[in-house]
């Protein structure tokens, strides 16, 4: 897979490296000469320009890039990457950083925008997943596809523990994509038990996540 960055500040960089060690194609983009420095991911293609610009664009191959990550300190900027990248170079993918909460709201498809992905957002979810074990957390939005993907851990007294994944009635629209037991990632199976701690992974859309909560919440 192919994937363009534009920013490369400490989060470029960082998801690049990660993208990388995946065997990926990775280009970043910045147009601040101080910060593309190779030597801090040579395993990566270097652009020095500006990403809002549609020349530049052009020089870094979007129109043959599978996914770009809008990943500046500048909402503005990665609005405007996002929204060029869809119209002019139809990328298949787009995942824009949200900097500042405020702005969320404008991080959706009339922007080009697939996934936009807050930090405080992320650690907002972090925290409620520390304290309201059993309540459904919210990781982040799918805003072009109108999903979500949740989080919701297993009390002891909940009506599923020791029943098959597959026998649980999720609503229409909604699935398990991953059982986190024991600090390990596994992909479910309709045959595999639930257990009491499990964290589940859901992917569902909002209307339907109160449904999900109520279904795996102990009764009373």
């Amino acid at each position: 897979m192919r994937v363009v960055i534009a920013g490369a500040g400490s989060v470029g960089r960082s998801i690049a490296r990660e993208l990388i060690g995946n065997g990926h194609d990775v280009l970043l983009i910045d147009r601040d000469v101080e910060v593309v420095q190779t030597s801090s991911v040579p395993d990566a293609s270097w652009l020095l320009a500006d990403a809002c610009e549609l020349a530049s664009l052009e020089e870094a191959g979007l129109d043959d890039c599978d996914v770009v990550v809008a990943a500046t300190a500048d909402d503005k900027a990665n609005l405007v990457l996002s929204l060029i990248a869809k119209t002019e170079f139809t990328v298949p993918r787009t995942v824009a950083r949200v900097n500042n909460p405020k702005n969320e709201w404008l991080f959706n498809d009339a922007w080009g925008v697939d996934v936009a992905v807050s930090t405080p957002r992320l650690i907002t979810a972090l925290v409620e997943e520390a304290v309201s074990i059993g309540d459904l957390v919210r990781i982040f939005e799918f805003r072009q596809a109108g999903v979500s993907l949740v989080e919701i851990t297993l009390l002891e007294n909940s009506p599923w523990v020791a029943h098959r994944a597959g026998d649980v009635p999720l609503p229409a629209g909604t699935a398990l994509t991953c059982i986190v037991r024991d600090r390990r990632a596994l992909a479910p199976s309709p045959d595999d038990l639930l257990e009491a701690g499990d964290e589940l992974i859901l992917v569902t859309g909002e209307d339907e996540e109160p449904e999900v909560e109520r279904l795996f919440k102990p009764a009373g």
